[in-house]
């Protein structure tokens, strides 16, 4: 059995924070609904690939996974008060846009090998209506590195949650859609992982535009 990535203390306050913050949150906040919560398996590392318009994606998104995802966030996330300690404890590391961030691609697979999810936005930031316009290679190469299947996920209506001259998120309808287990590329050859990478944004936005 693999180790944890974070001792069990850690793990404590993830759950805690889960059940006691995150969940109620989408759950009765955001009237949140999940479909395919079926199709994640509980153990054994695996690549969550999702779209992303929200700075609530992680958390909400990771709640859905019945298990931790470590994800990659974006570096200037961790220069915001609350939402910082929020994300870090939820298994967030920063990520740089803006460049190829070894560290980042290093950390991802490190968790993989432990047994833990990770999450990559295939985009890699966001987009104002949360489909996918131009998908990155990232979670591909992630999958084949760590010979991890990969797992579409949607989500859809958190491009709505923020407005601009409000703190507080919008109590907006949520739905977050989880398809079917993808394999692990067989290489890494570039043909192969922009293959892949174009399967799982197709599959992605084919389920966001389902809606509601």
């Amino acid at each position: 059995m693999s180790k944890s990535r974070e001792p069990v203390e850690s793990l404590l306050l993830y759950y805690l924070f889960k059940w006691s913050i995150v969940s109620p949150m989408l759950h009765l906040y955001f009237r949140g609904r999940i479909y395919g919560a079926e199709n994640v398996p509980t153990e054994g590392p695996l690549v969550v690939v999702s779209n992303h318009a929200s700075d609530f994606d992680p958390p909400i998104l990771s709640n859905c996974m019945r298990r931790p995802v470590a994800f990659m966030a974006k570096e200037e996330l961790f220069k915001v008060p609350i939402l910082k300690q929020a994300i870090t404890l939820y298994g967030a590391y920063p990520v740089k846009r803006e460049s190829a961030d070894r560290s980042a691609i290093r950390s991802a697979i490190n968790s993989l090998e432990k047994g833990w999810a990770t999450g990559v936005f295939l985009q890699g930031t966001r987009t104002p209506d949360g489909r996918i316009t131009e998908p990155k290679l990232g979670a591909a190469l992630i999958a084949a590195k760590a010979k991890a299947p990969l797992l579409p996920v949607s989500l859809w209506g958190t491009h709505a949650i923020s407005s601009k001259g409000s703190g507080m998120p919008r109590p907006v309808p949520l739905t977050v859609r989880i398809g079917k287990l993808i394999e692990a590329p067989g290489s890494s050859d570039r043909e192969e992982l922009e293959a892949l990478t174009q399967r799982c944004a197709i599959e992605i936005n084919a389920m966001h535009d389902l809606g509601r």
